[in-house]
């Protein structure tokens, strides 16, 4: 039975060392007091609330302050640090603490829909509401309760505790829910998160939704996307709960294809390329934390797994024992870069993500071609691998491959349970990053095996020619094994940079 004890949370985070945590949980307590001695109450609320309850910790909180005017409490907030003036527009005053912590303390407020869109709304603070009023306007029933830090008292007027033990998503008022269309992919990454299932009058209120959520900007979704795929241990069931629902339909079209494409059930167990998909992201999700990889690295690796099989719906081809997907690359290609495109991905997670994309056969092929065939793979094409996919890394490229493998295998029955908890290394991702880490071109691209320096001590003159020179140089390196010494002794006593590139054109 889910609980909450303060004094226990209290503990957790002193065990934990979270100094920026305990100390933001402390001025909390430090305000929730100022507030009562001038004459109002603070309460905690939101998705601190649920999270403090399931015992996760929790870097935002959200304390809404009752009885007194907005003036009165900014004039308290104020002791206790720099307010940010974002939010300030909502009547949201913002303290932050280092490491992505915040404090944020409102009053609680009505916002009514006036006109399309997120910023189409009359917000209106009112300090003299009811808690279970201001409850009622919250999203789903666990974000619903509000705690009394200052007596320890749990306010739960819509049973979102008792939700939270059945695992149940509800919709906490049915005639509000519709004012904010985002509400839809918060109940996504809610089920993932939380291992949900979504109540049936609640999943009815929700697709009805779903038509809104054009109206959303990319920033918005973008940021539910992260909290999907980075906060959740089955990101599969908020995936899954979205193509059901009808949200992929009406947003990303590029992901419908998947579930109607069958794979041969002796390699790919699993079944079709969606269900595929599914166990692949949730293995990257357990490859994430097995590495404790920073946010923007995880999130890279989340959204390459769940794009990689885009183009599998296009031909296949097999040829000499290894995998080509001729159509299928180039299809990939376009759809993930359409999918980032409408979620308002950077264009530094672009890079990285299409790259990525487009070569994650590129570990199971090299290691078939040397491990099967017996085809010695040269240090050569692991560095022309590493220069390929710039600016992602062999590195990431491994843990895709890995997540795909385990994607895979672990529906196969060969693996034991423990394993299936905490996948390894994949045979070829094993294979490949230990190739590059002997060369150092595992989180790097190559370095060039001569600089320009070299080339001025050669008596040659600086200029573009320079580039063509290191770049026959980096080729000979790769595809003959020569060292900087041998490429240097072949271009002393040369009397001009021409005469130098026709040197080394002549030794490829």
């Amino acid at each position: 039975m889910i609980s909450f004890n303060k004094a226990e949370y209290i503990k957790k985070l002193k065990n934990l060392g979270a100094k920026n945590l305990i100390k933001a949980f402390e001025i909390v307590l430090e305000i929730a007091k100022a507030v009562k001695d001038n004459g109002g109450r603070a309460y905690l609320v939101g998705g601190c609330v649920r999270d403090m309850v399931l015992e996760q910790i929790s870097k935002d909180f959200d304390l809404e302050v009752y009885k007194l005017q907005p003036s009165e409490v900014e004039k308290i907030v104020k002791q206790f640090g720099k307010i940010s003036d974002v939010g300030k527009s909502f009547g949201v005053l913002k303290l932050f603490f280092g490491e992505g912590i915040e404090i944020d303390v409102s009053l609680p407020r009505t916002d009514s829909k006036i006109g399309i869109g997120h910023k189409g709304f009359d917000v209106n603070t009112d300090p003299y509401m009811s808690l279970n009023e201001a409850a009622s306007r919250r999203d789903f029933t666990i974000n619903s309760m509000a705690f009394d830090p200052l007596t320890d008292k749990l306010y739960d007027p819509f049973d979102g505790l008792n939700d939270l033990n059945k695992k149940i998503l509800r919709v906490t008022n049915s005639e509000t829910f519709g004012d904010d269309p985002l509400r839809v992919l918060r109940a996504l990454q809610f089920v993932a998160r939380f291992e949900l299932k979504i109540e049936p009058e609640s999943k009815k209120i929700i697709q009805g939704m779903i038509p809104q959520l054009k109206e959303l900007p990319k920033e918005r979704i973008f940021e539910e996307w992260k909290k999907l795929l980075l906060k959740s241990e089955k990101p599969s069931l908020g995936l899954s709960a979205g193509m059901e629902l009808g949200v992929f339909k009406e947003l990303h079209p590029e992901f419908l294809l998947l579930p109607q494409t069958p794979q041969d059930s002796e390699s790919h167990p699993e079944g079709d390329v969606w269900s595929h998909t599914l166990k692949c992201v949730d293995e990257a999700a357990k490859i994430i934390r097995r590495e404790n990889l920073v946010e923007k690295i995880a999130f890279i690796i989340m959204l390459t797994i769940l794009c990689h099989d885009l183009g599998k719906p296009f031909t296949k081809q097999v040829r000499n024992g290894l995998y080509v997907y001729p159509e299928h690359d180039k299809a990939a290609q376009e759809l993930t870069k359409k999918f980032l495109s409408e979620i308002g991905a950077d264009k530094n997670i672009k890079a990285k993500v299409l790259k990525l994309v487009t070569n994650h056969m590129a570990p199971l092929n090299l290691y078939l071609s040397e491990v099967k065939r017996g085809e010695k793979v040269k240090y050569g094409e692991i560095r022309r691998l590493a220069t390929k996919i710039y600016p992602a890394t062999i590195y990431e490229l491994v843990l895709l491959a890995d997540a795909d493998y385990w994607g895979t295998i672990i529906s196969s029955n060969q693996i034991d349970s423990e394993k299936s908890k905490f996948p390894g290394w994949s045979p070829a991702g094993k294979w490949l990053l230990k190739r590059a880490q002997a060369i150092q071109v595992d989180k790097c691209k190559p370095k060039d095996i001569i600089k320009g320096k070299d080339l001025i001590d050669l008596g040659l003159k600086p200029g573009l020619k320079f580039g063509v020179i290191i770049e026959l140089a980096n080729q000979l390196r790769d595809e003959k094994n020569f060292t900087k010494n041998r490429v240097i002794q072949c271009l002393r006593n040369l009397k001009n940079e021409t005469k130098a590139i026709d040197k080394l054109r002549s030794l490829v």
